[in-house]
């Protein structure tokens, strides 16, 4: 807990046995299931993201709830390139239409993965959460492009760095360019609390583990949603939910995001809120996705 009261995340635990799915598109993709019951929610992650960082948003929703790895992420396959956001929604579907699921939870990348699928599909889900939505229009911040450049060289620095001795062509990333690069996801005063310092060690392994597919930069090189207007046949239930002053995520996205599916927004008044109101977050998402049918 910090000086103003602030509970402070504590570390993950390891993460529970997943397994692997195959697809209709033939992507074979890594899952977890938790819970138990009716309904069913899917959580799509984030660019460079994992299992780990979205299942506390699903903490207290109801139901059996479905989380899995974006293509190019943990042990989910990374197909050939180019990729789309047609192709995320494709695996989304996949993924939901296996566990029946009639809920979605997006994060940035996910949320626009979930958009992209509602375009098409726009009866495919009850009720849906964006959190930090990406943009739609294919143009990302510039902060959200530094910070991938910053990913990749720390990531493609190892490999330059690959002893030809170890018989293996992947070395570790520089420790100090790799956590250089990962420290904004934390607030500066909490970087050297024990959670912090927890977090970014716990990222530093996924990373090295995981790696950055380079096929993940190609998905912006289209719209996530080249008709945006589609989004309006969405006859379901919205929340979206943003920050002001993320540079990552800009509050702006989520209001034109909000506006397009005609969803409740939420917009906290500061960043790096799964640090700072994780509490209430996860009870926010819990409310709106928990809420009794017909509930608005």
């Amino acid at each position: 807990m910090v000086a103003d009261g602030t509970r402070v995340p504590q570390p993950e635990l390891p993460g529970p046995h997943t397994e692997l799915i195959d697809t209709p598109g033939g992507v074979r993709l890594e899952q977890l299931v938790t819970g138990t019951g009716e309904p069913v929610t899917v959580f799509a992650h984030g660019l460079a993201g994992d299992i780990a960082g979205t299942r506390p948003l699903g903490s207290a929703v109801t139901g059996r709830r479905v989380f899995f790895h974006q293509r190019g992420h943990g042990r989910s396959d990374a197909p050939p390139g180019p990729w789309s956001f047609a192709d995320l929604a494709d695996d989304l579907e996949a993924v939901a239409d296996r566990s029946g699921a009639t809920r979605a939870v997006g994060v940035s990348m996910g949320a626009a993965a979930v958009c992209r699928l509602l375009a098409r599909r726009p009866d495919r889900f009850a009720r849906v959460v964006l959190f930090l939505p990406a943009p739609l229009d294919g143009v990302r911040p510039t902060a959200a492009r530094d910070r991938m450049r910053r990913l990749r060289a720390a990531l493609d620095a190892g490999d330059l760095r690959a002893a030809p001795d170890a018989g293996d062509l992947r070395a570790a990333p520089d420790a100090e360019d790799l956590r250089a690069a990962i420290e904004s996801e934390v607030p500066r005063d909490l970087r050297d609390t024990a959670a912090g310092r927890a977090y970014l060690r716990q990222r530093e392994e996924q990373l090295r583990r995981d790696g950055l597919a380079p096929q993940l930069d190609t998905l912006w090189q289209t719209p996530a949603v080249p008709d945006e207007g589609a989004l309006q046949a969405f006859a379901g239930r919205a929340l979206v939910i943003g920050c002001d002053g993320d540079e990552l995520h800009p509050a702006a996205v989520a209001e034109r995001v909000a506006d397009r599916l005609g969803a409740a927004l939420h917009v906290y008044d500061r960043p790096d809120v799964l640090w700072t109101q994780r509490r209430d977050l996860r009870e926010r998402i819990s409310a709106f996705l928990n809420a009794p049918a017909g509930t608005p």
